[in-house]
């Protein structure tokens, strides 16, 4: 069989090769013919390049190209016979046989013995080469255009110059000239190539020089070539060995023409004159080069040939082989000549041919045939989609550049074909810029077919993915997708809103408050803190209030909580519960916070703003068979919708917008989602990297005046279910109903002034508030209450009706405690406290308690207001403190959607230290009471100034000690001597401490009480919870492992002043010995320490003064850091 030993890139090198066509004048002809060889025959030999050749694409990536090869033919004007093709390749073939005697070979195919030769079996057969390369340099001498051409003169010219001019306007007109046909030629503007043939032997080298350099001047260096052969001298040799590089082509041509004379039938009566470049050059001689025919013209197209003529010719082709194949070729020329011929064409190649080429090629690329371009690159994309390995995205990227060509071409519809199936591979494969050019694309040309529907699908997914276009783009994308879906609208103007794409909304981040707004503090009166759409949503404040709504609900119904009991929520998100319909009350607002986010580079302009709902009026309070009555058909003056005129969301910025309604009918309203027109700012484009969204506020900008109306459903996906098993295994989700409110009847609605209420007081402060009571509905209300987890704060005092002054500011009757006569005959006073410690509650930290306020006649009625005192009692410990009041309160009349209502209110409130108070109740064996029975109590009271870091605290005076106990009685004094003699504690010293508080220059009396609860008999008791002790000292160690911890401890016997003003006390008593003792003590060690005192004045002393310090020994704690307060040990020294 057939085998072709070049790979298929070689074969396809050597058959499309570039063709360039050379013109001589008849003096360059002739310095050639001195090597018997025609100028296109010279260069022949040396038209393959030996080194690489560099090339770029229009796309300006680089290609390299080894072994090209390049043909340089003659121009032939008239084109061949198809009788005389067809006879030279029946020829061809004719004259290669196998050769005689080759060893036959005997191949077996089935039943079958093949003797067939190994040459025809194994090798090539020649003779289908030869039909081959034959039949391929047909086509490139006949079928292939010509793209460059080589215009040759000698320089032995008397003016070359003038004979290029010739040469040129000769070949202009061969191609543009209907004369001629043929050949031809690849583009109209075809590369000149200008070559200055120099015989070195017999012509003058300077002046080829100087025209050389004329050349150069007027064609450019690039576009001229001074070639310079014939170097041998006539007298050489006769054994010189010249070497012939030119009979391997010219053999094969003689031959073919030979064999075309000679095996023509006559009968045909069309005998073909073959005339080729390698006959003898006489027949060369009678052709003008101009002019020369093909070598496959006939010479006479009548196709009559007389026998003389035929023989004539054939004797002359006859003579004609002879002649070449004795006659040398190349007799003139060297082997520098030849290198020269070699370099010729290189420098022609790189210099000329080449950048022709590429220039050429762009050129194409850019005037094609749109439509051929089309077509052909669709049908390379499907190449490469068939594959065995499909090629997908060569596949998508050609049928981009298909589709761009056939909208060149007009075939909108092939064009938009094209875009769409190439992204079905582009589209989510993170190639943002890609699918934006291809989805714009698709947009326009549906746009042209008047495909709105698929224009604004094109466009919407432009917008909403997150695109990486820069602003300049994306404002031409946003004005095209406004442009398109105005004209979509415009033809349904009737029909139903549609979706638009921008700007994102975040729908499970919608809240929905219930209400009116809060009022702003004016002066020292302040609303309640309520609840808003300003406050951060807080889960453990939230369950707080949940219980304290519980509580009170509890106690209204004494001690169960109702089953249909809803927690009051009036503001709905995505972490409270949603899974039951929300309640409103009609008449008032229910606002919707929306949160919008601009994906883009631009800022948008949202105008007439609104929310979108659905309602079914229903009558709650008439019943139809146990039924709601329904009420008709939705009316849109039973809601009324807010709009916000202007709403401006700036470049990649999130913003919320706050939406009202106010529902006029009771019923079921449903949230559908918003509506708006949605636009663009005029010039918002950002320049020089300035972001020209900066600064601008609603009011401030001028829309472009394109902009088109539609909507956005507000839909929010409810929890996932995880309770059951079902639930567990499967993906369900529950029901979200924060946008699906029921409107109820009318309900009272309070609002709650604090005045002149504090925020910083000293720990046990009595400060005395007001608060004021506002029912601002039209229906009255009743059964209010307050409840809250710190009781022991606040009380509304006992007869209030007598202690409420004319107004908050008067000043006779900010104070809690009143002088009363107690004994007229003994001028006896007592102070009468209008906030006793019995009218403050236990904060025990547990369940709440809720407070009855006493309204008058227990009744608010529409519009009234009442103001009551509140004693307020600063907390026991320092700190900021958050005090949450729910105040409760009913309708006149009984609903059944809706039982009640709640208000809340949070105050914060700073206290400070100022007394510590503790407190120790033993029994007495030495006081008897009144009856004699022995069993009184001895109570030991330490107060601890613990306020002297205070710098506005002067004095602290303890004005009186009571009890609260409906079975004890505390008395004045300790009384153990006849003349009732009264003993007061002689190391405490009140009037040596600071104590009086001053502020903006004013001394102010403060009042405050301490109270401490005694219940076990001997256990000390607290104003505030005392220190952990070792526990606080010893930070995160572990308490367990500190029973075998070694630990150092000291005693400091030294009075520790109150005050950095108190003075030195030693007229009490004075500790014997040592001041200071330092003890180690191991694990579960007891140590008795022995410490005598001495006493100068009779009293009752505390001995309870030293002062413990400890710490584990391989800790670096100081001892001051780690104080331990000793019990109160108090004795009575009588005189001697």
């Amino acid at each position: 069989m057939a085998q072709c030993v070049q790979s298929v890139q070689e074969f396809i090198q050597d058959s499309f090769v570039p063709l360039v066509a050379a013109l001589c004048s008849e003096e360059a002809e002739r310095l050639t013919r001195r090597n018997n060889l025609s100028f296109a025959e010279l260069v022949r030999p040396f038209c393959r390049l030996t080194s690489e050749v560099h090339m770029r694409d229009p796309n300006n990536q680089l290609h390299i190209i080894k072994n090209l090869k390049i043909a340089v033919n003659n121009i032939i004007t008239h084109p061949p016979q198809p009788g005389a093709i067809r006879k030279l390749l029946h020829d061809v073939v004719s004259v290669s046989q196998p050769a005689e005697g080759l060893v036959a070979n005997v191949i077996t195919a089935g039943d079958y013995d093949l003797n067939i030769s190994d040459r025809s079996v194994k090798a090539s057969v020649p003779w289908y080469s030869n039909w081959k390369e034959t039949l391929m340099e047909l086509n490139t001498s006949t079928f292939y255009s010509v793209n460059s051409g080589m215009l040759v003169v000698s320089s032995s010219e008397p003016d070359p110059v003038e004979q290029f001019l010739k040469l040129s306007q000769e070949q202009h007109r061969i191609q543009h000239s209907s004369e001629y046909s043929y050949p031809k030629w690849f583009i109209p503007n075809t590369l000149k190539y200008y070559v200055l043939l120099h015989d070195v032997s017999t012509g003058e080298e300077q002046r080829a020089d100087s025209i050389y350099e004329e050349m150069k001047q007027r064609y450019g260096t690039q576009g001229c070539y001074l070639l310079k052969i014939n170097s041998r001298v006539s007298n050489r040799g006769a054994d010189e060995q010249i070497p012939d590089p030119w009979s391997q082509y010219l053999q094969k041509s003689t031959i073919q023409n030979q064999d075309s004379y000679e095996d023509y039938t006559v009968s045909n009566k069309n005998t073909d004159h073959l005339i080729s470049d390698g006959i003898d050059s006489e027949i060369k001689d009678g052709l003008s080069n101009n002019f020369k025919t093909h070598p496959l013209q006939l010479d006479h197209p009548s196709g009559s040939l007389d026998s003389t003529d035929y023989m004539k010719a054939s004797t002359s082709l006859q003579d004609s082989k002879k002649s070449n194949s004795g006659t040398p070729h190349g007799a003139c020329l060297t082997l520098t000549d030849h290198d020269r011929i070699r370099q010729f064409i290189q420098e022609f190649t790189f210099r000329g041919l080449l950048p022709h080429i590429e220039k050429t090629i762009r050129q194409l690329n850019d005037q094609d045939s749109d439509l051929r371009s089309a077509l052909l690159l669709e049908q390379a994309a499907h190449c490469f989609i068939n594959m065995k390995s499909p090629m997908v995205r060569k596949f998508a990227f050609h049928m981009i550049l298909a589709g761009h060509r056939f909208s060149k071409a007009g075939q909108k519809k092939h064009a938009l074909r094209c875009y769409c199936q190439a992204m079905q591979v582009y589209k989510g494969k993170g190639w943002s810029l890609a699918e934006d050019h291809i989805n714009f694309t698709i947009g326009r040309q549906s746009f042209t077919l008047r495909q709105l529907d698929n224009a604004v699908s094109a466009f919407r997914h432009i917008l909403i993915n997150d695109s990486k276009q820069p602003p300049a783009q994306q404002g031409a994308f946003l004005r095209e997708y406004l442009y398109v879906y105005k004209n979509a609208t415009q033809l349904s103007p009737d029909g139903p809103l549609p979706q638009l794409p921008l700007p994102y909304i975040n729908s499970s981040a919608t809240r929905v408050f219930f209400g009116h707004d809060r009022r702003p503090a004016e002066g020292e009166k302040q609303a309640a803190t309520h609840v808003s759409l300003d406050q951060e949503y807080d889960s453990e404040s939230s369950q707080q209030w949940k219980e304290l709504e519980e509580q009170v609900v509890s106690v209204i119904n004494k001690g169960t909580i109702p089953s249909n009991f809803q927690p009051t929520q009036f503001c709905l998100n995505r972490y409270s519960d949603n899974s039951k319909f929300p309640l409103a009350v009609i008449e008032e607002p229910i606002t919707v916070e929306v949160s919008f986010r601009n994906p883009l580079k631009v800022p948008l302009l949202l105008t007439d703003l609104s929310l979108l709902w659905k309602f079914q009026p229903k009558d709650f309070s008439a019943k139809h068979d146990g039924e709601t009555k329904e009420q008709g058909t939705c009316d849109e003056s039973m809601v009324g919708t807010e709009a916000i005129a202007e709403f401006l969301i700036n470049s990649e910025e999130t913003k919320v917008a706050r939406l009202k309604l106010f529902p006029h009918q009771t019923g079921e309203l449903h949230i559908l989602g918003v509506v708006y027109n949605l636009g663009s700012v005029q010039g918002a484009v950002s320049l020089d990297g300035i972001d020209p969204s900066i600064g601008l506020q609603t009011g401030k900008f001028v829309s472009n005046g394109l902009s088109v109306r539609g909507r956005q459903d507000l839909e929010i996906q409810g929890p996932r279910l995880n309770n059951t098993k079902e639930e567990k295994t499967s993906i369900k989700y529950g029901p979200d109903r924060r946008l699906d409110p029921i409107i109820t009847e009318e309900m009272p609605l309070l609002e709650v002034f604090f005045i002149n209420f504090p925020t910083g007081l000293l720990c046990g402060e009595i400060r005395k508030a007001y608060v004021e009571f506002v029912n601002v509905s039209k229906c009255p209300l009743t059964a209010l209450k307050v409840v809250s987890k710190h009781p022991e704060f606040f009380t509304f005092g006992g007869n209030t009706a007598v202690l409420t002054p004319l107004s908050p500011s008067a000043s006779e009757n900010c104070s809690a405690y009143k002088t009363v006569v107690t004994d007229p005959t003994s001028v006896r006073t007592a102070l009468l406290s209008s906030a006793s410690s019995a009218d403050f509650g236990v904060g025990t930290g547990g369940s709440p308690e809720v407070i009855q306020v006493p309204l008058p006649d227990a009744v608010l009625l529409p519009g009234a207001s009442v103001q009551l005192p509140m004693w307020l009692r600063g907390p026991d410990e320092e700190g900021v403190h958050e005090i949450n009041f729910l105040f409760y309160y009913e309708s006149i009349r009984k609903h059944s959607k809706m039982c009640h209502r709640v208000l809340r209110h949070t105050a914060v409130i700073c206290t400070s230290r100022s007394l510590h108070i503790r407190a120790t109740v033993c029994r007495s064996n030495a006081l008897g009471d009144e009856e004699g029975r022995g069993d009184n109590m001895l109570l030991f009271v330490d107060v601890e100034n613990i306020n002297t870091s205070e710098t506005g605290v002067k004095e602290f005076h303890i004005v009186q000690v009571s009890s609260n106990s409906k079975h004890w009685k505390l008395q004045k004094s300790v009384n153990i001597s006849g003349d009732k003699e009264n003993y007061t504690f002689a190391d405490i010293v009140f009037g040596n401490e600071q104590a009086y508080v001053v502020e903006d220059s004013k001394q102010l009396i403060l009042e405050g009480q301490h109270h401490v609860a005694l219940n076990t008999i001997g256990k000390e008791a607290f104003s505030f919870p005392q220190k952990q002790g070792f526990k606080k000292i010893l930070g995160n160690s572990d308490w367990e492992d500190l029973e075998q911890a070694v630990v150092d401890v000291m005693i400091d016997l030294r009075h520790k002043p109150t005050s950095s003003e108190a003075l030195e006390i030693h007229g009490s008593f004075t500790w014997l010995g040592q001041t200071q003792y330092k003890l180690q003590l191991k694990g579960q060690e007891v140590y008795s320490l022995q410490l005598k005192a001495c006493f100068v004045h009779t009293g009752v002393y505390n001995l309870g003064t030293p002062r413990v310090f400890a710490k584990l020994v391989d800790q670096a704690t100081l001892f001051e850091t780690s104080q331990q307060n000793s019990m109160p040990a108090l004795i009575i020294i009588n005189n001697i």
